[in-house]
């Protein structure tokens, strides 16, 4: 049951779709893979966005597993059991929206949907080898998520080519139109960032081969605002979380991470906003230049289960997409593999409401690398 964690049947015959388990389903307890919520009462009412998959006559088939509460990156789970990663045994799925990336990438569903609010939905996708969109925050509705309240969660696809994540957008949200022409000329920056040069490679072979024009982007703010993604998810984490200690039933590893996120202070966050709003200006000014930014997904490949225990030390897995979330710009994850065979994810960032036209360039590059 590590990827499934409850089979399901609800909707009519068209594309199949799995739901991360932080999304309410009428009817089905939503439990974020947590024996703290094993006791949980069902949802009286579906999120939004399951309304809207039902609505468009897609069939729910499952409820995924998680990494326990959303709160963590590797998606291993004591209580649950840990989603395998299907395209690369051994290797963790990423976290948190582990069971969603694995259903897709083992092909029990056409697409899943998870939540990014930190990389929880491009994290995976790298790991397992399958397309995953954070979109623009708040562009998809969050009513009926868990948690309630966040600056930076986002509900988001993930599919096993670009046709079927655009497609899977077109359900989500009523917004979201077919992607347009791509512009003539439209050029990518490609951000400098630290990441293993085996990384490195692979996306930049790829970025060449895509034949957009290139240039070098910089975004000097990106390491300050990964630390203050880090404040506001720790602040909102522990309001919407902190009280599920007292059941004693959270796993060790989440559990030493929501006591950790209790210090944050008011004013580390006060400063956290000043963060943002300076990043999300300079993510802004980078975009006007080049209306795609991109860089890797990951800075290194994914570990191996064996070796992933310490969730607080992969925390740095995150170190390339958590700054998105605070400036909550949309951000396209796109497989992609070494020589080796391990996998390695290329991450496209787009301004704000820029979602089709990310989707467009996503589908192209990958259209030019198959050519």
């Amino acid at each position: 049951m590590s990827i499934v964690v409850e089979d399901l049947a609800l909707g009519g015959s068209g594309l199949s779709v799995m739901v991360k388990d932080t999304i309410d389903i009428a009817g089905h307890a939503t439990r974020a893979s947590s024996q703290a919520l094993a006791d949980a009462p069902a949802a009286t009412e579906h999120a939004h966005v399951v309304q809207a998959v039902l609505d468009a006559g897609c069939r729910i088939t499952g409820k995924t597993g998680l990494h326990e509460l959303a709160f963590g990156t590797t998606g291993l789970n004591a209580w649950t059991g840990t989603a395998a990663n299907p395209r690369h045994p051994g290797y963790i799925p990423g976290g948190s929206s582990s069971g969603s990336a694995a259903a897709v990438a083992a092909g029990l569903c056409d697409f899943a949907l998870g939540t990014d609010t930190g990389g929880s939905v491009r994290i995976p996708a790298a790991c397992c080898g399958v397309f995953g969109l954070k979109p623009t925050f708040g562009r998809v509705s969050r009513k009926g998520v868990m948690p309630a309240h966040s600056t930076l969660d986002c509900v988001g696809p993930l599919a096993r080519d670009m046709d079927c994540l655009i497609e899977a957008m077109h359900v989500i949200d009523p917004s979201f139109k077919a992607p347009a022409a791509l512009p003539e000329n439209l050029s990518i920056g490609v951000v400098t960032v630290h990441a293993d040069e085996r990384i490195h490679a692979v996306v930049n072979q790829a970025l060449a081969r895509s034949r957009f024009p290139l240039s070098e982007q910089a975004l000097p703010g990106m390491l300050a605002a990964y630390g203050a993604g880090m404040v506001v998810i720790n602040a909102e984490t522990w309001a919407a979380c902190g009280h599920l200690l007292q059941t004693g039933k959270v796993g060790e590893d989440v559990a030493g991470r929501l006591r950790a996120a209790s210090l944050t202070t008011a004013d580390s966050v006060e400063e956290a906003e000043i963060v943002r709003r300076a990043f999300t200006a300079e993510v802004d000014a980078a975009l006007a230049i080049t209306p795609i930014l991109a860089m890797p997904t990951m800075p290194d490949f994914p570990l191996l289960v064996a070796d992933a225990a310490d969730t607080r030390a992969a925390l740095g897995m995150t170190s390339l997409v958590r700054a998105f979330n605070l400036s909550g710009h949309p951000a396209l994850s796109i497989p992609l593999e070494s020589a080796s065979g391990l996998p390695v994810g290329l991450q496209l960032i787009a301004a704000h409401g820029s979602d089709e036209l990310l989707c467009a360039v996503g589908r192209e590059l990958v259209r030019r690398l198959e050519e």
